[in-house]
C-alpha cells in the first residue's frame, strides 16, 4: 500500500502473524477452582491481570498452580488474591527465594474496582477466583462476584449431579 509521500507500508494481518506469535496459547487453562461452583452462586464474572515474578510465570507454564483455597480482597482501592499457590520449579534461581503463597496484586480498571467495592460491601457477597488462564501470552485470573450457598443448596447440587449421572448411565447401557 503506497501513501501519498511515497512511503511504503508493510501489509499487516494473517501473513505476518506466524512470525510474532508463539504456539497458539489462546486461552489455555492453567488452574481451575472446582470447589467454587459448589460453594457459591456466581452473580457476575470479571477477568483481571496478575502482577507476577519471573519464576511464577515459568511455574505457571508448567501448570504448577492451585486456586482451591484462594480468595480476593480489596485493600486501598486495589484487588489482591490471597491463598493462590504457585509451586516453584526445582530449577528456580539460587538468588531468588520463591514464596509459594505470596499475595498477588490484580489489575483491573478503576471503574470496575469501584463497582466491585460497592457490591462486596453488601451482605453476603464475596470475590472468588475461578480460574487462571493464558490470554495473548499473559496470565489472567477470572474472578466472580459470588454469594455463598446454604447447606440445603449444596445438597440440591449434589442431588442434581447424581441424577444426571444416573441418566447418563442408563443411556449408556441402553445404547449398548
Amino acid at each position: 500500500m503506497a501513501l501519498s509521500r511515497g512511503i511504503v507500508e508493510k501489509p499487516r494481518g494473517p501473513t505476518c502473524r506466524h512470525m510474532t506469535q508463539k504456539k497458539d496459547a489462546g486461552s489455555a487453562r492453567i488452574a481451575e477452582n472446582k470447589k467454587a461452583s459448589f460453594n457459591y452462586f456466581f452473580e457476575e464474572r470479571y477477568e483481571a491481570g496478575m502482577v507476577l515474578q519471573g519464576w511464577e510465570v515459568k511455574a505457571l507454564r508448567e501448570g504448577k498452580a492451585q486456586l482451591t483455597d484462594g480468595y480476593v480482597v480489596i485493600r486501598d482501592g486495589e484487588l489482591y488474591v490471597i491463598g493462590c499457590q504457585i509451586s516453584p520449579l526445582r530449577t528456580a534461581s539460587t538468588h531468588v527465594k520463591p514464596e509459594q503463597a505470596r499475595t498477588k496484586k490484580l489489575l483491573m480498571h478503576k471503574e470496575e474496582i469501584k463497582r466491585l467495592v460497592g457490591k462486596v460491601e453488601q451482605k453476603g457477597y464475596t470475590l472468588v477466583p475461578l480460574n487462571l488462564h493464558w490470554k495473548n501470552g499473559r496470565v489472567k485470573l477470572e474472578i466472580a462476584l459470588a454469594k455463598g450457598k446454604a447447606t440445603h443448596d449444596k445438597r440440591d447440587t449434589i442431588k442434581d449431579r447424581e441424577g444426571k449421572r444416573e441418566v447418563e448411565r442408563a443411556l449408556k447401557t441402553r445404547n449398548r
